[in-house]
C-alpha cells in the first residue's frame, strides 16, 4: 500500500473489493503513528468462496498429458483430484479459525503494511526467531512449529530450548501489503525484518529461512546487525564458484568429487535443466502471469509444480498415501495465494532478486545447516564449511524435502534447538 494511506482509504478499499466479490483481507486499520503494532484478523466472505468453488467447478480442462510420468509437466489426474476435493471437501474456515487463534500483528516499515505472527513462550530467557517462509509457502507452512519452538517441554525438549517465535509474510505474498513501487528484494526485506525484532523489544535474536526465507536470512546475516546473533537455514546457499560455472555451461561434474558433492551436482545440474522453468518466468516476465489470478486450478497447478520430489510427495498424498503434507494443507496453503489474490505481486520477488540464489554470501557470523534430503540438493558438509566460516551446527536429516518445516515440524524443531544453544549464553 502507498506509504501514509489512511485507515479510511484502506477500509474503503476493502469495502469496494467485498462488494464486488474479491477476495480480501480485512485487517485492523493502522494508527496514524508509523510504528503502530495493531491486532490481525482475518475474514473473508463467503462470496469469495462461493467465486472459488464456481471457478473451479467451470475449470477448462486441457487434454492428457501424452506420457506416463511428470516430464511434460503436473498430471491431468492429480489436478482432477485436487480439484474435486478442493471444491467439496476443503474448509477454509478452519484455516482461518487456526490462524485466527493465534496473536497476529500487522505494523508499517519502510512504507509498506507487514503481517506477522508473534507467539511468546511462557519460558524466561526464550531466545527470539524470525522464521520467513518462501514461495509457494506462506506463514501456513511454519504454523506445526510454533507449539514445539515455543514449549518445548512439552514437545521432548527442556524450558532452555524455548524460543519466542516471529513469523512475517513476506512482501507481496499472504497477508503482508503488495509494493507499490520496485524494490523490494531480499535485501531490504532484511532490512525491514531486523526493524521489526527491535520494534517488538528484541535486542538480540537468530533468524530461520528456506527458499526466499534464506536469501533473506542469508542478507541479514551479511548486513550483521549487531542484534543478529546467528541464522540456521535449511536450503543453504553454498555452491562454490567452480561448480556454479560448470553447472552454468550445462557439462559434466568436475572430477575429484566427493560422492556428497557429485549427489549434490546431479540435483543441482537436474533442477537447472528441468525444474527452473517457473523461476526463470517469474524472474523474467511476472506481469504475464495473468492466468494465475483468474483461474485457481492454473495457480494450484503453478504451485504443485516447484520442484520434482515435492511434486511426486503431492501426488503420493492425493492418492490417498500417508505422507508429511495433508491435501488440507496444501490446498490451505493455495487457498491463501487465491483469497489475497497474491500470484503476482509474490512472483515479482523473483524479478526483483539480483543474488545469485545457491552462491555463498561470504557471511562472517554463526550458520547453522540442516540438511533435508529432498531439498532441491542435499548440501555438503564441505561446500557449507567453505561458505560459512563460522559453521555452528550441521547435520544431515533422514527425511524431508524443500518444505521441511511442513512436512517434518519435529525434527525441524529439533534443528532449530540443536543449531542455536551455542549463542544462547
Amino acid at each position: 500500500m502507498p506509504e501514509a494511506q489512511s485507515a479510511l482509504t484502506r477500509r474503503d478499499v476493502l469495502a469496494a473489493a467485498a462488494a464486488a466479490g474479491v477476495a480480501t483481507m480485512m485487517p485492523t486499520p493502522l494508527s496514524a503513528q508509523s510504528d503502530a503494532i495493531q491486532p490481525f484478523k482475518v475474514h473473508f466472505p463467503d462470496t469469495a468462496l462461493a467465486d472459488l468453488r464456481r471457478r473451479i467447478a467451470a475449470t477448462r480442462w486441457p487434454t492428457p498429458e501424452l506420457v506416463r510420468d511428470a516430464t511434460q509437466g503436473v498430471q491431468l489426474a492429480t489436478m482432477r483430484k485436487l480439484a474435486q476435493y478442493w471444491q467439496s471437501e476443503h474448509d477454509w474456515r478452519k484455516v482461518e479459525a487456526r490462524l485466527n487463534a493465534l496473536p497476529m500483528f500487522v505494523t508499517e516499515i519502510d512504507g509498506l503494511d507487514i503481517h506477522f505472527i508473534h507467539v511468546r513462550s511462557k519460558h524466561p530467557g526464550a531466545l527470539p526467531v524470525i522464521i520467513t517462509h518462501g514461495w509457494p509457502g506462506s506463514v501456513i507452512e511454519q504454523l506445526k512449529v510454533i507449539d514445539p519452538l515455543t514449549d518445548p517441554t512439552a514437545h521432548g525438549g527442556t524450558a532452555e530450548d524455548a524460543f519466542d517465535v516471529v513469523i512475517p509474510s513476506l512482501p507481496g505474498h499472504g497477508f503482508s501489503a503488495k509494493p507499490t513501487s520496485t524494490g523490494w528484494d531480499p535485501q531490504r526485506i532484511d532490512r525491514a525484518w531486523t526493524t521489526l525484532m527491535k520494534r517488538l523489544g528484541y535486542t538480540r535474536f537468530v533468524a530461520q529461512g528456506g527458499d526466499w526465507g534464506d536469501a533473506v536470512s542469508e542478507q541479514m546475516a551479511v548486513q550483521a546487525p549487531p542484534e543478529l546473533l546467528a541464522i540456521h537455514t535449511n536450503m543453504p546457499a553454498t555452491v562454490p564458484d567452480d561448480i556454479a560455472a560448470a553447472l552454468a555451461a550445462g557439462g559434466p561434474a568436475p572430477t575429484g568429487l566427493s560422492p556428497d558433492e557429485a549427489n549434490a551436482y546431479a540435483q543441482l545440474d537436474f533442477f537447472y535443466k528441468h525444474g527452473l522453468g517457473y523461476a526463470q518466468e517469474m524472474a523474467n516476465r511476472p506481469q504475464t502471469l495473468y492466468a494465475l489470478e483468474d483461474s485457481p486450478v492454473g495457480l494450484a497447478a503453478w504451485m504443485l509444480d516447484h520442484d520434482a520430489r515435492s511434486y511426486k510427495l503431492i501426488v503420493r498424498v492425493f492418492n490417498g498415501e500417508a505422507e508429511g503434507l495433508t491435501r488440507d494443507d496444501i490446498l490451505d496453503n493455495v487457498t491463501l495465494y487465491w483469497l489475497t489474490g497474491t500470484a503476482v505481486s509474490s512472483a515479482r520477488l523473483y524479478w526483483e532478486n539480483k543474488l545469485a540464489f545457491f552462491a555463498p554470501k561470504h557471511i562472517a557470523i554463526p550458520v547453522a545447516v540442516s540438511v533435508f534430503p529432498d531439498e532441491i540438493y542435499a548440501a555438503p558438509k564441505s561446500w557449507a564449511e567453505k561458505a560459512f566460516p563460522k559453521l555452528v551446527h550441521f547435520n544431515r536429516l533422514p527425511k524431508g524435502g524443500h518444505f521441511a518445516a511442513w512436512e517434518q515440524p519435529a525434527a525441524f524443531a529439533a534443528e532449530l534447538r540443536a543449531s542455536f544453544r551455542s549463542v544462547r549464553a
